[in-house]
């Protein structure tokens, strides 16, 4: 312990005298540390910690797959009402099992009436989940199943609405304009379902209590529900999904004629797996990204106290002489790269702090479990261990420098500043390669991105988002319980909207652009015969009332729009997407063709295609067109057919106003809001807000790859281009006495500068060759983060590489210049 207390006092020391060098290294460190801590939160909130459930490793989801059809993009399409109380009765493997569906609210009664998110579950859920909540209870199952008008409040609601009352329970509020208590609120952290982002996280927590149109025979093929599940002690997965199959077996002996050509196969896999699967990628190319950059700055301080090393071999021949062990040198060495490791790890913990606090509102939407990115206890622990690592390899370099110091050679130089070896040269030149090679393979990702992005960015969505104005609503079915008084709100809403000063046309759609909705549906072709193997039909389907068309700036391809006599009692009628009209009458002009909802058992009336319009983006710009269909508000019922139950059924009660003005929508914001409230004072409207902003959002998580990834290219950058430039710097101030012999034997300063800019445009050709190769074997990471462009893309590689050789020549040119400038007179007297 003395002898470390000893060294440690001694590396102090010695740093102390090179304040320069010593804040140099840590401040380089400390970036490299800090932003890879800060990633490597986001990697253990996201990815690496445990779900926030007791047992979190027994939770898993069970859904139903579809033979035929592709409903989410992963195989799975949630279950349906009858799978829900058949999985709940009849399986064996679960201590718990309950299931959901997300629903919104217009809460009032407390505060401003707003719309909020809400899930609604069944009584299985909250077991299942093993948390218990803060104050008071949840649910029963009798309370379930008898419709009894209770609700759950998170956490922040309870916070935000009710000033964390204490005596919150027993509180009437209004959901929908219906009175619910409120028994029970969750914890802090508690969230379920585990959502995608910020903005969507739910509110409150309801009974399911299954309504009578959730209970009709039709409800059977809505597979719009999800379920969670707590495995048995020493059960798993795999077994469970043989139970659940063996259920999945009898629901399908119980389908109604109109589904009997349905089979579907239960999947049972974890609750993390599902909650994680989008953000795994993304978060992995982050990690490796920013471990590129501390590499970067590693292999920085290492040529550093390389250089180091070199300048005190007098110093550490002397010691040899004296009689120091090598082992103890080694351990100095090692020691001083450690405190300085250690220095910057702390300062770099900070930087995670900052960087965090300030950037977690920037983080895509994409991401789950935003809220549990936290700087914790496994955290701080990896920049530490990081910081003690990266001094342990950094200090290795100059360690092995100074046992390989020639005693006698070095003291009979006596101090002259002649070339310092040979093996050193190498080493400095390796490390700065090394430096240029990662940077190239990280500035080429950034490149690729960047030039992908663009390619986004200018993708034709299919529609102008510029000037609309757009808004989100849902009719509380309490004063809009039938089918006259929606139609009566509807109508008024845009013909009132139609009036205002610069509104050009106005529109009601449950489904728009830049929203990602993306719901499927069944339906049958006239004439169609599908080929061997093809899957099920599906399409998106839309509902508008009012000018979608024009309001949306979707060109009409052929045949017309909707008109005011498209209403109900008269013919049937829809309105295709180029892909969906391609695919099923390829050749043809689909005006005229006939279409009918369901699947072919299902009774329903067809519908003629009367216009064929441009395929549209849903979802993001990058993603691919889908097939789409849309129809009248008007008609909706009376296409279902028999299917249909005008008792119970109700038909835009909900979705977006789309406004198109000549003014700039921001300005229409208060005059919708206005509009709407003359109409009904109560009702709340959410996502106001433009349709640029909208497309925006879904440009969101590409965008935050191509930025991030992006700084950590420019910050590689930089530190190779610093590690050619300290390496150039050095070897000319080592040959000073060489260039001033050149200079006196005849050189001309310009062949002095030519010589120095070859050192360093030699390194860096090499390290871009290197770094070429190392971008080419990245490609396979890149590829599924790219659009509209190769990994290979000769322009990205040829530009990268120019620009780095460039910025090496540039690195160069200080030290060249300084070696041009030397007299050589005063150094040759000096040898």
């Amino acid at each position: 312990m003395r002898k470390f207390l000893f060294d440690l006092r001694f590396a102090l020391r010695q740093l102390f005298k090179s304040p320069g060098f010593a804040i140099t290294a840590v401040l380089m460190l400390a970036f490299g540390i800090g932003a890879t801590t800060a990633i490597f939160s986001i990697v253990e909130g996201v990815l690496l910690r445990p779900l926030p459930f007791p047992d979190s490793n027994r939770l898993t989801v069970i859904a139903d797959r579809i033979e035929g059809a592709d409903i989410t993009g992963n195989g799975e399409a949630g279950v349906t009402v009858p799978d829900i109380k058949a999985y709940s009765r009849d399986t064996k493997s679960f201590d718990a099992l309950g299931g959901y569906t997300y629903a919104g609210y217009e809460l009032s009664g407390a505060g401003e009436a707003a719309q909020v998110n809400a899930a609604r579950l069944t009584a299985g859920i909250f077991p299942a989940l093993g948390v218990q909540p803060q104050l008071g209870r949840v649910f029963t199952a009798d309370e379930d199943e008898q419709s009894q008008q209770v609700v759950v409040l998170s956490y922040s609601t309870w916070k935000t609405r009710f000033n964390t009352n204490p005596q919150v329970l027993g509180t009437k509020i209004l959901l929908d304009r219906k009175p619910y208590i409120v028994i029970g609120v969750m914890p802090r952290n508690f969230e379920f379902p585990l959502v995608t982002g910020q903005l969507n996280r739910v509110e409150l927590w309801v009974p399911m209590s299954f309504t009578a149109t959730e209970l009709t025979p039709g409800s059977a093929a809505n597979w719009s529900y999800s379920m969670v599940g707590r495995l048995k002690a020493g059960l798993s997965a795999t077994q469970a999904q043989s139970d659940t199959q063996r259920v999945a077996v009898e629901i399908m002996k119980g389908y109604p004629a109109m589904m009997a050509s349905l089979r579907i196969t239960s999947v049972v896999r974890p609750l993390q797996e599902e909650t994680i699967e989008t953000a795994r990628p993304l978060l992995r190319t982050l990690f490796l990204a920013v471990a590129v950059v501390l590499l970067i700055a590693c292999v920085n301080l290492a040529g550093l106290m390389l250089v180091r090393a070199i300048r005190r071999q007098r110093e550490v021949a002397v010691r040899l002489a004296l009689g120091a062990s090598g082992f103890a040198l080694i351990r100095q060495a090692i020691l001083e790269s450690v405190v300085l490791s250690v220095s910057g790890g702390v300062l770099g913990l900070c930087l995670a702090v900052l960087a965090l606090r300030l950037g977690r509102s920037l983080l895509p939407e994409s991401l789950p479990r935003i809220n549990e990115i936290t700087l914790n206890w496994n955290v701080t622990g990896f920049a530490l261990l990081l910081a003690i690592v990266t001094g342990l390899l950094c200090g290795l370099a100059p360690a092995f420098a100074a046992l390989r110091t020639n005693v006698n050679s070095t003291l009979k130089e006596g101090g002259r500043s002649g070339t310092t070896g040979g093996g050193h040269a190498r080493l400095r030149s390796a490390l700065v390669v090394a430096e240029i090679a990662i940077a190239l393979v990280l500035l080429t990702a950034s490149g690729l991105l960047l030039r992908s992005f663009d390619k986004m960015r200018s993708v034709d969505l299919g529609f102008r988002p510029d000037h609309i104005a757009t808004a989100s609503y849902s009719l509380p079915q309490k004063e809009y319980s039938t089918q006259a008084s929606i139609d009566a709100f509807n109508d008024d809403l845009v013909r009132r909207l139609r009036q205002l000063p610069g509104v050009a046309s106005v529109a009601l759609s449950d489904l728009v652009p830049g929203t990602g909705g993306n719901s499927k549906q069944t339906f049958v072709v006239d004439g169609y015969v599908p080929p061997k193997g093809a899957t099920m039909n599906l399409a998106t389907p839309s509902h508008c009332i009012g000018d979608y068309f024009k309001t949306m700036g979707i060109p009409l391809l052929r045949g017309r729009t909707f008109t005011e006599a498209d209403k109900a009692g008269q013919p049937l009628v829809l309105i295709v997407n180029r892909k969906m009209a391609q695919h099923y009458w390829p050749n043809e002009d689909p005006i005229g063709k006939r279409v009918r909802i369901g699947t072919p058992e299902m009774q329903t009336p067809w519908l003629t295609v009367v216009g064929e319009v441009e395929d549209v983006k849903l979802g993001a710009p990058d993603a691919p067109s889908i097939e789409e269909y849309y129809s009248p508000v008007a008609q909706a019922e009376d296409s279902l057919g028999s299917m249909a139950n005008p008792a119970v059924d109700l038909n835009g009660n909900g979705g977006y106003i789309l406004m198109r003005t000549s003014l700039p929508p921001e300005q229409m914001e208060n005059a919708l809001r206005s509009t709407v409230r003359a109409i009904d004072p109560q009702l709340a409207l959410a996502q106001v807000q433009t349709m640029e902003h909208a497309v925006s959002e879904t440009e969101a998580p590409r965008r935050f790859n191509t930025v991030l990834i992006s700084s950590f290219a420019f910050a590689a950058v930089l530190l190779a281009v610093l590690g050619i430039y300290s390496v150039i710097a050095f070897s000319v101030a080592s040959r000073v006495q060489e260039m001033a012999i050149r200079m006196a034997l005849g050189s001309q300063r310009g062949g002095i500068i030519r010589l120095v800019l070859e050192s360093g445009a030699k390194l860096a050709a090499v390290g871009c060759v290197l770094g070429l190769g190392g971008a080419a074997a990245a490609s396979t990471l890149l590829r599924s983060m790219l659009f509209g462009i190769s990994p290979f893309d000769p322009f990205v590689l040829a530009a990268a590489a120019m620009g780095v050789l460039l910025l090496a020549l540039g690195a160069s040119t200080l030290p060249a210049f300084r070696a041009a400038s030397i007299d050589p007179n005063p150094a040759l007297r000096g040898e």
